[in-house]
């Protein structure tokens, strides 16, 4: 087979471990990796949380995942989060920043991303998410840092919820930007 791989090495890394974007062109079947946004919305209730669901109809359906979708072409990473959790959640965020990056392959599915995790709050304090996408997500519920970090704990243990491959890495990672922003 022939494989032509092209590197980029993203400004955002670790020293212990490099992020890439690659590019892989296959027997003239070319295949991308894709730019994924994920959004830590905090709970405007309870400042240590944020808001998650569970996936549908697309890959890791059945799983927790946060507000989020693909970067368009010429779109903000800040402009993307805001569009993607109110198009999900109806709320509107603000005071953005990025928190943090995974490399995520996902073989099973024949997929590979990079996802950008950005930090966001509710303008309004009192809002709370709708799940605007019922085909997409059953519903939004409020999680704490350690109950996912307690989910993961738990998968060894046959629990039937389980994180989306990007949070779970998010999780895994424990940036201290989201563990400060998850205690402001």
């Amino acid at each position: 087979k022939d494989r032509t791989y092209l590197l980029r090495i993203f400004e955002y890394h670790k020293p212990h471990r490099p992020f890439f974007a690659m590019s892989v062109q296959e027997n003239s079947h070319e295949q991308n990796v894709r730019v994924g946004v994920g959004v830590l919305v905090q709970d405007p209730l309870d400042h240590t949380k944020v808001f998650a669901g569970i996936r549908k109809g697309s890959h890791g359906s059945g799983t927790l995942s946060l507000p989020g979708g693909h970067l368009e072409m010429m779109e903000s990473w800040e402009d993307c989060a805001r569009r993607e959790v109110e198009e999900e959640t109806g709320l509107k965020v603000h005071a953005l920043k990025m928190v943090h990056v995974t490399n995520d392959p996902m073989p099973l599915e024949n997929k590979h991303y990079i996802t950008i995790f950005m930090a966001a709050k509710c303008e309004n304090e009192s809002d709370r998410p709708v799940n605007l996408e019922p085909n997409k997500c059953e519903g939004w519920n409020s999680y704490s840092w350690n109950d996912l970090c307690e989910i993961i704990a738990s998968e060894d243990e046959g629990s039937k919820v389980r994180l989306f491959g990007p949070l779970k890495r998010l999780v895994e990672d424990s940036p201290i930007n989201v563990t400060n922003f998850l205690s402001e």
